[in-house]
């Protein structure tokens, strides 16, 4: 299992419409085949300033890999992501 997580900074005002709309959007990638578990999440420590997260799994890293190259992952990447988010923290786990 790969548990594939990024935090992030978007460059829209707290609270606004297109802050909204991207949270909301994004919704649009747990329909991917092989996301299991998506989630949108809400950083809520002190110890840094990111503000949103998007966390899922994927039974493998064949699924992770059609994951990355699926067509709407690539369109929103291209079309939402590199546009609205200011900056971001990826990260890849597996179980030990």
């Amino acid at each position: 299992m790969i548990r594939h997580a990024v935090i992030f900074v978007l460059k829209h005002a707290h609270g606004s419409l297109q802050e909204k709309a991207f949270l909301r959007d994004a919704k649009v990638l747990k329909e991917i085949p092989g996301v299991e578990k998506f989630e949108r999440l809400r950083q809520v420590s002190k110890k840094n300033d990111y503000q949103f997260g998007f966390s899922m799994e994927f039974k493998d890293q064949a699924a992770y890999d059609a994951y990355n190259v699926h067509p709407e992952h690539v369109k929103f990447v291209e079309e939402r992501w590199k546009r609205e988010v200011e900056r971001f923290l990826e990260i890849d786990y597996e179980a030990l």
